[in-house]
């Protein structure tokens, strides 16, 4: 017989990490563009992926529209995942960088809530304290003017704006951590290629209804926004590839972890290229989400380990 390839270790975590850099710096260009709306910047990422992943689907000869039995799952999949890009786009264009980052980072936590309600895995107390911590950190970088007052230091633009991003940024991190729910659950049995499918052709559909409900379809004016376009579409398409693989063969702690990474890459990008130093209101609110994300990724984590053992007895 022939011997089974070993697996690279840490390569999921590799993987995660690589994602969490491109995504970054797809969002810096997002941050550069000057005349083009979030949903049009959203649309032509849908159309890049689509370009992209449309000849690995005929290679590897999944078909369109997958399984019978998973195609509710990826219709979920791809309007979740499609609704958590539009409104984090959104986010990047009102609010500082790593003020939209932190809050999006605290997509674990509220994926531990929802894999307590729909995958049936335990919630425990430590797991309640988490979300409090995250809600904490959140509060902390939207800065309520009934608990922080009316002059609100360290944003960009109105507070009207700063307070529309952040509910743009929360709205995406519940749908982020419903798509994380819905690939756990499908797990291996579709091929990464046919979500990132389902992901850019619905969400291209919602772009383009939501364009012509706002008359917002226009083609930048500028050379440069059309090279960040292009830029932002290859950047999109290689963190979601990364990031599905790096969910399809690591355990969702660890990965979770090492989602750290995007907070740090959004503060390093924001002071050496939009030469905006976060606020420690944001430091703070940063501190407290992280903290609450690698706290119920350990706690998973010991979980599944402990699960594990018990099945090998």
């Amino acid at each position: 017989g022939t011997k089974k390839k070993a697996a690279c270790p840490g390569r999921g975590l590799f993987y995660n990490v690589l994602s969490a850099f491109l995504f970054s710096v797809a969002s810096l260009f997002l941050k550069k563009i000057e005349d083009v709306h979030s949903v049009e910047v959203s649309a032509f990422r849908c159309v890049f992926q689509m370009a992209f992943v449309l000849p690995g689907l005929i290679y590897y000869k999944t078909g369109f529209l997958g399984p019978k039995g998973k195609r509710i799952f990826l219709f979920f999949r791809g309007f979740l995942g499609s609704s958590a890009m539009i409104l984090l786009y959104y986010a990047f264009q009102v609010m500082p960088l790593a003020d939209a980052t932190v809050i999006t980072f605290s997509s674990p936590v509220f994926t531990s809530l929802l894999a307590w309600i729909f995958l049936k895995e335990k919630y425990s107390i430590w797991d309640l304290l988490f979300t409090l911590f995250a809600i904490t950190g959140v509060v902390l970088i939207a800065r309520p003017p009934f608990l922080f007052g009316s002059n609100v230091t360290g944003i960009e633009g109105s507070y009207t704006d700063h307070l529309k991003g952040t509910i743009a940024a929360i709205t995406s991190t519940v749908s982020a951590a419903l798509t994380f729910v819905i690939l756990r659950k499908v797990g291996k049995s579709v091929h990464y290629f046919l979500s990132i499918w389902y992901y850019a052709v619905i969400g291209l559909i919602g772009c383009v209804i939501a364009l012509f409900v706002m008359n917002e379809w226009r083609l930048p004016y500028c050379g440069k926004d059309r090279v960040l376009l292009i830029l932002i579409g290859l950047l999109g398409l290689g963190g979601q590839i990364f990031l599905t693989k790096a969910l399809q063969i690591e355990k969702a702690g660890p990965v979770a972890i090492m989602k750290t990474m995007d907070v740090v890459f959004a503060f390093i990008l924001q002071i050496l290229f939009l030469n905006h130093l976060p606020t420690w209101w944001t430091v703070g609110g940063a501190l407290c989400v992280v903290a609450s994300s690698c706290g119920t990724a350990i706690c998973k984590w010991r979980q599944s380990l402990k699960k594990a053992k018990q099945n090998e007895i």
